[in-house]
């Protein structure tokens, strides 16, 4: 059995930093999201752990360092699991808001911000071809990857044979589990858990 588990990264600030919004790290909130699943980790063995990878952006590299004690394993960074490369920060969120609303639907994969920036279409297949490099390096393997909303709305893609233009609009909360398995001697991938949260305790056993 493979199992694969991507934990989203937990609240971070975005602001500006030398004239562009940068990613500067765990807020508060952040931080105790990862603490709390680090924690119920630990607890319940809920999730076990053969290899941890994060994106190299610093709110991932920040929550796996939170969690990795309780995975027991050291940290391997991977690039291929950074957010969707959309542009240089220059633009202000309401800025890039207004410019997407305006984007026909039909165009929206092929649309390039920037040069030398992804379309929505080249990061949908960058990590399609991440996590089938991930999945066939360690088959049959816990794997763990703490990584970002984009990347696991791209594995509804790869795992359920979406069209690659076609991202799947799922919510993904901050700190939260998704985590697809593949059985010994199928072919196709399952969803185990979406979204899962995995931060309450009820008669000492953790509930989502």
């Amino acid at each position: 059995m493979t199992n694969l588990y991507l934990i989203r990264h937990g609240d971070y600030i975005e602001d500006l930093e030398n004239g562009k919004y940068q990613d500067l790290g765990l807020t508060v909130d952040g931080v105790r999201q990862g603490e709390t699943l680090r924690d119920r980790i630990a607890q319940s063995s809920d999730i076990r752990a053969d290899v941890l990878i994060a994106s190299t952006l610093r709110r991932a590299q920040e929550s796996a360092r939170i969690l990795a004690p309780a995975l027991a394993q050291p940290v391997i960074y991977d690039e291929s699991f950074e957010e969707w490369r959309v542009e240089d920060g220059t633009l202000d969120p309401d800025a890039f808001n207004a410019r997407w609303a305006g984007v026909p639907l039909d165009q929206r994969p092929f649309y390039r911000w920037q040069e030398g920036f992804e379309t929505s279409l080249e990061f949908v297949v960058r990590v399609q071809q991440a996590l089938n490099r991930v999945t066939q390096e360690y088959a049959g393997k816990d794997i763990v990857i703490v990584t970002h909303g984009g990347i696991i709305q791209a594995s509804f893609v790869h795992f359920f044979g979406i069209s690659a233009t076609s991202m799947p609009g799922v919510s993904i909360g901050n700190a939260t589990v998704t985590q697809w398995s593949l059985p010994p001697n199928r072919q196709k991938w399952v969803l185990m858990r979406y979204n899962d949260a995995l931060t309450h305790v009820v008669n000492d056993t953790y509930k989502a």
